[in-house]
């Protein structure tokens, strides 16, 4: 964050699909494509990558709300097949759709808020050095 934009809170940005920076801008070019920069601020978008979370996180909760209507319904009422084709296959699909966009949006609020970054290893030392190494051969006597 910078001195000129107060910090934005992530899960708002991410439903209004705005940029995380100063909350005007749009995020997206396309239906899923980030853009390449704020039009508003200038915020360049390339330390954004959500990667497969949004699908999965999307999937997954979708999935079990529309699979939970569908069980009961089954059990319930017990309708035949194509009731459950005009009905479950739809909400899936739609409820996927719907909801893809601003997780999306929200997952990059998120990375830019919190700052992240990809993970990087930092040894405390080579191999036998820092005192953490054991001489077996020591150890024995040999």
């Amino acid at each position: 964050m910078d001195a000129i934009h107060a910090p934005l809170n992530p899960v708002w940005a991410g439903i209004h699909c705005r940029c995380p920076r100063c909350g005007e801008g749009k995020l997206f070019a396309g239906f899923l494509t980030l853009a390449k920069a704020c039009s508003r601020c200038g915020l360049d978008y390339n330390f954004a990558d959500p990667a497969d979370g949004p699908a999965f996180f999307v999937m997954s909760g979708v999935g079990i709300v529309v699979i939970a209507w569908f069980a009961w319904l089954e059990v319930a009422v017990h309708p035949p097949v194509w009731v459950h084709f005009a009905t479950t296959f739809p909400m899936l699909i739609g409820g996927c759709l719907i909801a893809l966009r601003p997780v999306k949006a929200w997952l990059v609020a998120s990375q830019y808020v919190n700052k992240a970054e990809e993970g990087r290893f930092e040894s405390i030392g080579k191999h036998g050095e820092g005192g953490f190494a054991f001489d077996r051969r020591k150890a024995s006597g040999d």
